[in-house]
C-alpha cells in the first residue's frame, strides 16, 4: 500500500523546507555526524530532511522556493563564519554542518521570544485555535518563557476578515513571514496578496487595503495551507475543530485530476487538502476542489427513489426494490411493445469508469442493443474522431509536467484559468520562466494578460473559423520551408504529407486571404506561424472552442497537422493536449460509452472484438451501431425510442436546442434519472434513482493526460447504494447477472476486455499512486508521452482540412455571433457549485457584450437583455465588456433559469454530432424581463418537482 493511503489515522505529510533539486549530480556532506549524499544544489535544510533530521523554520515550506527571512534555520557550518539559513544554502561536496548546538538554541529561542511576544496569545500552551506552527516551532527551539509578556500593540484592534465564504483572515497572527503571499505569487501567479506597512506595522494585505471578498484573490486556498500561524484558516476547521483521520482521494470536478487529502471528524468532513504527492496537481488546488465540496450534504439532496406515472404527477417515494423493479419492468414494456431498439442509456463524465463501464455493459447484454451516449458527445467527441484519424489514438499526447519544458504554447479554444485552473498555474509559472505563448481565441482571457504574463501573439478569431486559421498557419509553415522535413519522413506518411502541403499552399489559405474571415490581421497570422514552428519546444493545448463547431473533427485534424508537420510530436514538452472539461470525460470515453464502440475505441462491428465480450459475458451483442443521444431525441418524437436511464447527466440544460431535447424527453414513456438532485432533466423522468457523490464511493477517474488515480469513499451512501451496486441491481431485475462485490473486480474486468488497459489494478495503483494509459506488457508502468518513436497507428496521417463556413452566419436578422464558455467559480451546469459558497462569485450567468454593440442597443452593464437565435430566445442582464470583440457575445450556461440553450441550434460537427455551442447567429436587444419560454418553464419545472406527502421511504 503506497504511503498516504491508510485508511485511518491523519495523513502527515513530510515538508522538507525547500522544493527538491532536479540536478542529476550528487555531494556528499555530514549533518550532525551523520553522511548524506543528495542531488547537488539542494538545500542543507532539504538534506538535513532527507536523513531524518528536522531543522526548525517558520518561513520554509517545500511548496515554495526559500526566502530565509524568519531566522529560526539557522545551522553552523565547519570552516565558515556565523550562522546562515539553512533554506537558503546548499550543500557542497565535503560540507561538515551542525543543526544543534548551545549556540544555535540561543539564537532561535531569542528569535521565538520576538515572535510569541507580537502574537495574540496568552501561553505558549497551543490551544487549538491560535498559534499554529508557531508554538509548535516555539516547543522546539525549547522556548519555555517569554521575557517581554504577552502585551504586544501590534494585534490591537486589526479586526478578522470573514468576506471570504471559505477561510478568515486574523491579521494579529501574521508574523509577516510571505509565505502566502510567495504562495500566491509563486505557485498559483494571482500575485492578489501584498506586504503592506513597516516595520512592526507590516501585514499582509490583499489587493489594495481591500477584503479577500473584493480582492483579485481567487481563493485556491494556497495561502491558507501555507500560512504558518494560523492567520488565514478554514472555516470549517474553525467550526468543527481539527480534523481526526484522513484518506487521499480524486477531486471530482475538471479534468485537471487533482487528489486531495480528505480529512475528517468522525463521519464528518472538516476539509480537503491538496496533496503534495498528487502526481497531476503537486499539491495545489482551485476554489471548486479545494472548498467547493459542501454539495455532498446540500439540502437539496434527494435520499430516496421515487416514482410517478407521469411526468404531470408529484413523486412518490418508494423503496429501493420497488424503483428498480418499477424501471425495468417498463423497459421491459417498452421493449415488448416497440422492440429492442426502443430503449438506451446515457454514461456520465462525473461517475467512475467502474460506474461507465457497467451501464455500457448493461446496455449491451442487459437491453440488447447498443443505444448507449455518452456527454462527451456533446464536448469533445471530435477529439477522439480527429486524433484516432491522425495519431491513431483518441487522447492527448502528454502528461503536465511536460509543460515544464515547453518554450512554445499555442493555446485555441480554451481558457484554463477558469475551467482548468491548476494546470493554468503550471502554464503560468513556465510563461513568467520565459516560455511564449499564443492564444487563438475570440475573447481575451486571462491568459493573454494577467500579472507578468503576456501573449506573444492573440488572435481574436471570429466563431467558426478555426479550420481557416490553423490552415493559415499551416500555409506560413509550408511555404515559408519551416517544416521538420526529417521528422515527417520517417515518422509520418509522406504521401500523405505531399496532399496536405500541396493543399494549405494554396493561395486561397494565405494569411492575407484568411485575414478577412478570421477577423485576424495577416501579421499576427505569420508572426504566430513563426513562432510556432521555430520557437523550440511547441505544445497545443484546446478545448471546447475547437470540437464544439460543426467543423470541430476537422479543426482537431488541422492540430495534428501542424504538430506533425513541425515534429512537436513523441516527447517531452510538445504534443497535441485536449483539456477535458469534467472529471472524467477521458475515462467516459475510454469505456466503451459510444454507440459504435467497446472499451479501448474497439468498434462493435469488429467480429472478433465482439467475440471477446460475447464469451466474457455470454451473451449474443448486437454488430449494428446504436443511436447517438441526439438521434435518441430524434427518434422519440418519431415515436420509435421511449425509453431512457440516464446517469449523472442533465441533459435538459447541458444540450443544444433545449426545446427539441425537451419535445424527445417528453414524448419518452420512461425515462430514468440516477442523480444527486432533481435537475433539469428529471423534469422529465418517471423514475429517480439517488446517486452518491466521489465521496461515497470506491472507484476511478482518468483526467486529460490519461492518469488513471482511485476515488476512496470516505463516508457511507448517503442513499444506501453507490451508482455501480444500482446499476448492478437495474441489470439483474432486467434479467441480464452482474456480480460484484467491489469496484477493483469491475476494473479487473475492463483491463481483461481492454488492451490499453491490460496492467492497471486497484492494487497496481495503490502501489503506484497513478497510472497513465496504454498500461501493458509493452509499458508495465505506463505511458506519460504517446507517440514515441512511432505513432500508435504507424505512421502519422496528414489529413486534408477543407474549411467550410459555419451555417450559422450573420444577417440583418441575426447580426451577432454568440460564443459560449465557463468561468472559474462555476462547474458544468452548476448543479454542484450552484450549491456552494461559490455562487458569491457568480450567481448568474451574464452577457459579455463589446461597448460598441452595447452602446447601438442602448444596452450598459446590469441592463436585462434578450437574446434571440433562430431556436428560440432567452433573457439575461449584459455585462459590457471589451474582453469580446465588436460582433461576438459570450455566455456561461451554469444557471438553469438563463437557459442559454434554448439559443443554440441543432447544428452540430459533421463527424461525430457534437453541437455546435460556440457559435450562433444572434439578435440582442433590450427587454423588461423573462421570456415567455422562461416563464413556462419555470412554472412546469416547479409543479414537475412536487413529492406527494408520505412517510419516509424505509
Amino acid at each position: 500500500m503506497a504511503k498516504g493511503q491508510e485508511a485511518h489515522g491523519l495523513i502527515e505529510e513530510t515538508d522538507y523546507g525547500t522544493p527538491a533539486s532536479k540536478a542529476a549530480e550528487t555531494v556528499t556532506l555530514t549533518i550532525d555526524g551523520r553522511t548524506a549524499t543528495v542531488a547537488a544544489g539542494t538545500s542543507i535544510m532539504r538534506a538535513a530532511m532527507e536523513i531524518g533530521t528536522e531543522i526548525p523554520k517558520l518561513c520554509a515550506t517545500d511548496m515554495l522556493d526559500a526566502f530565509g527571512s524568519c531566522r529560526i534555520c539557522l545551522v553552523e557550518i565547519e570552516g565558515r563564519a556565523g550562522t546562515p539559513a539553512s533554506c537558503t544554502t546548499p550543500v557542497a561536496d565535503g560540507m561538515t554542518v551542525v543543526t544543534r548546538s548551545e549556540r544555535l538554541d540561543r539564537l532561535r529561542k531569542g528569535v521565538m521570544e520576538l515572535y510569541v511576544s507580537d502574537h495574540p496569545v496568552t501561553s505558549l500552551e497551543p490551544d487549538g485555535e491560535r498559534g499554529g506552527d508557531l508554538l509548535e516551532v516555539a516547543a522546539a527551539v525549547g522556548l519555555e518563557e517569554v521575557r517581554y509578556g504577552f502585551e504586544a500593540v501590534k494585534h490591537r484592534d486589526t479586526g478578522i476578515d470573514q468576506s471570504n465564504p471559505y477561510f478568515t483572515y486574523d491579521p494579529a497572527q501574521c508574523i509577516v513571514c510571505s509565505r502566502c503571499v510567495r504562495a500566491c505569487d509563486d505557485v498559483q501567479g494571482t500575485f492578489a496578496l501584498t506586504i503592506t506597512g513597516r516595520g512592526f506595522g507590516s501585514l499582509m494585505a490583499a489587493g489594495s487595503d481591500q477584503s479577500f471578498l473584493e480582492s483579485d484573490c481567487v481563493s485556491c486556498g494556497a495561502c491558507v495551507q501555507a500560512c504558518p500561524t494560523g492567520s488565514l484558516r478554514e472555516k470549517t476547521v474553525l467550526d468543527m475543530g481539527k480534523p481526526e483521520w484522513s484518506k487521499i482521494t480524486t477531486c471530482a470536478y475538471c479534468g485537471v485530476g487533482c487528489s486531495f487529502k480528505v480529512e475528517m471528524k468522525g463521519e464528518d468532513v472538516v476539509r480537503m487538502v491538496p496533496w503534495k504527492d498528487g502526481q497531476a496537481n503537486h499539491g495545489h488546488s482551485c476554489v471548486k476542489g479545494r472548498f467547493a465540496w459542501g454539495y455532498t450534504n446540500h439540502r437539496d439532496r434527494i435520499l430516496n427513489p421515487m416514482i410517478r406515472a407521469r411526468i404531470t404527477d408529484p413523486w412518490r417515494e418508494v423503496s429501493w426494490e420497488e424503483a428498480i423493479s418499477h424501471a425495468a419492468a417498463e423497459f421491459k414494456r417498452i421493449q415488448a411493445k416497440y422492440g429492442t431498439r426502443s430503449v438506451g442509456a446515457l454514461t456520465s463524465s462525473r461517475c467512475t469508469d467502474e460506474e461507465t463501464f457497467l451501464v455500457q455493459k448493461l446496455v449491451r447484454a442487459g437491453f440488447g442493443n447498443n443505444n448507449v451516449d455518452t456527454c462527451a458527445r456533446v464536448c469533445h467527441s471530435p477529439t477522439g474522431y480527429g486524433l484516432g484519424k491522425t495519431f491513431g489514438t483518441s487522447a492527448g499526447t502528454q502528461d503536465f509536467d511536460s509543460v515544464e519544458e515547453t518554450d512554445v504554447m499555442l493555446v485555441i479554444g480554451a481558457n484554463p484559468s477558469d475551467a482548468h485552473p491548476v494546470f493554468a498555474s503550471r502554464m503560468k509559472q513556465r510563461l513568467r520562466q520565459g516560455a511564449r505563448l499564443i492564444v487563438i481565441d475570440p475573447r481575451r482571457t486571462n491568459l493573454v494578460r494577467s500579472p507578468h504574463i503576456e501573449a506573444a501573439y492573440h488572435l481574436p478569431t471570429l466563431p467558426g473559423t478555426n479550420v481557416a486559421i490553423l490552415n493559415a498557419l499551416a500555409h506560413v509553415i509550408v511555404t515559408e520551408g519551416l517544416i521538420d522535413e526529417t521528422f515527417v519522413r520517417e515518422r509520418c506518411d509522406w504521401a500523405a504529407f505531399q496532399d496536405w502541403a500541396e493543399f494549405v499552399s494554396q493561395p486561397r489559405y494565405s494569411p492575407q486571404e484568411m485575414a478577412a474571415v478570421t477577423g485576424v490581421a495577416a501579421d499576427d497570422i505569420r508572426g504566430a506561424a513563426r513562432l510556432y514552428a521555430t520557437g523550440g519546444n511547441a505544445a497545443i493545448y484546446y478545448g471546447l472552442g475547437v470540437t464544439e463547431h460543426s467543423q470541430g473533427s476537422t479543426a482537431v485534424m488541422a492540430i495534428a497537422n501542424l504538430a506533425m508537420a513541425t515534429g512537436n510530436v513523441g516527447r517531452s514538452g510538445v504534443g497535441v493536449n485536449p483539456l477535458r472539461g469534467q472529471n472524467n470525460v477521458q475515462g467516459s470515453c475510454d469505456m466503451g460509452s459510444f454507440p459504435h464502440e467497446f472499451s479501448g475505441y474497439r468498434h462493435v462491428a469488429d467480429e472478433g472484438v465482439r467475440r471477446l465480450f460475447e464469451v466474457d459475458w455470454d451473451t449474443p451483442l448486437a454488430k449494428e451501431p446504436g443511436l447517438r443521444v441526439n438521434n435518441m431525441m430524434d427518434a422519440a418524437v418519431d415515436g420509435t425510442f421511449m425509453g431512457l436511464y440516464v446517469q449523472g447527466e442533465d441533459i435538459m440544460q447541458s444540450d443544444p436546442d433545449a426545446r427539441h431535447v425537451a419535445a424527445g424527453l417528453e414524448a419518452m414513456e420512461c425515462v430514468v434519472i440516477q442523480d444527486l438532485f432533481l435537475n433539469e432533466t428529471a423534469n422529465y423522468a418517471h423514475v429517480f434513482l439517488p446517486g452518491a457523490t466521489f465521496l461515497e464511493k470506491d472507484g476511478t477517474f482518468i483526467n486529460a493526460e490519461r492518469r488513471i488515480q482511485l476515488i476512496r469513499k470516505v463516508i457511507e451512501p448517503r442513499a444506501g447504494m453507490a451508482d455501480w451496486e444500482v446499476t448492478v441491481a437495474l441489470s439483474n431485475a432486467l434479467g441480464y447477472p452482474m456480480h460484484y462485490d467491489h469496484p477493483a473486480q469491475i476494473m479487473d474486468e475492463i483491463a481483461r476486455l481492454t488492451p490499453t488497459f491490460a496492467g492497471v489494478s486497484f492494487a497496481r495503483l495503490e502501489e503506484m499512486g497513478s497510472i497513465q494509459w496504454p498500461c501493458n506488457e509493452k509499458a508495465p508502468n505506463g505511458t506519460p508521452v504517446m507517440h514515441v518513436g512511432d505513432f500508435v497507428r504507424g505512421k502519422g496521417n496528414f489529413m486534408v482540412t477543407e474549411y467550410f463556413a459555419s451555417n450559422e452566419r450573420v444577417g440583418p436578422r441575426f447580426p451577432l455571433l454568440l460564443t459560449t464558455g465557463r468561468i472559474l467559480s462555476q462547474y458544468n451546469v452548476g448543479a454542484q457549485t450552484r450549491r456552494t459558497g461559490n455562487v458569491v462569485w457568480h450567481d448568474e450567468d451574464l452577457l459579455e457584450i463589446h461597448p460598441h454593440d452595447a452602446e447601438e442597443r442602448g444596452i450598459a452593464t446590469g441592463t436585462w437583455v434578450k437574446l434571440a437565435s433562430r431556436a428560440g430566445d432567452t433573457t439575461l442582464r449584459a455585462l459590457v465588456t471589451d474582453r469580446v470583440a465588436p460582433g461576438v457575445v459570450y455566455t456561461t450556461f451554469h444557471h438553469p433559469d438563463t437557459q442559454a440553450n434554448v439559443v443554440t441550434t441543432d447544428a452540430s460537427d459533421w463527424a461525430t454530432n457534437c453541437p455546435e455551442y460556440k457559435c450562433t447567429a444572434v439578435q440582442v436587444s433590450l427587454s423588461n424581463g423573462r421570456s415567455e419560454w422562461q416563464e413556462e418553464y419555470s412554472a412546469f419545472s416547479q409543479k414537475s418537482r412536487r413529492v406527494a406527502p408520505s412517510e419516509a421511504a424505509e
